[in-house]
């Protein structure tokens, strides 16, 4: 319990408060982006999966760059406040 005639005691109390309500926000926000619309993991499928031509090893919206992967593709988190454009292959087999 906190000492009244103490200040250090408020300011730890506070502080202590202050931590809590910081790792709650944190933690609500990564909740939201999980779980609402849009997220990189549920987004379009466009930007995730590459187009018809297969020689196409590296290709971007703008926002993501993704390559071709024995595995699958794998694309990169799009930045905060991007706009996604067209599809552009960036790099194709043998050149």
């Amino acid at each position: 319990m906190a000492n009244p005639t103490n200040p250090d005691s408020k300011t730890a109390s506070r502080d202590g408060l202050v931590v809590a309500a910081l790792g709650g926000l944190i933690a609500a926000t990564v909740l939201l982006g999980a779980l609402l619309p849009g997220h990189p993991a549920q987004g379009p499928a466009s930007a995730a999966e590459p187009s018809g031509d297969v020689a196409c090893l590296e290709w971007s919206d703008g926002c993501r760059v993704c390559q071709r992967l024995p595995e699958g593709p794998a694309c990169s988190l799009p930045g905060i406040a991007c706009t996604p454009e067209a599809l552009r292959c960036l790099r194709r087999a043998g050149g």
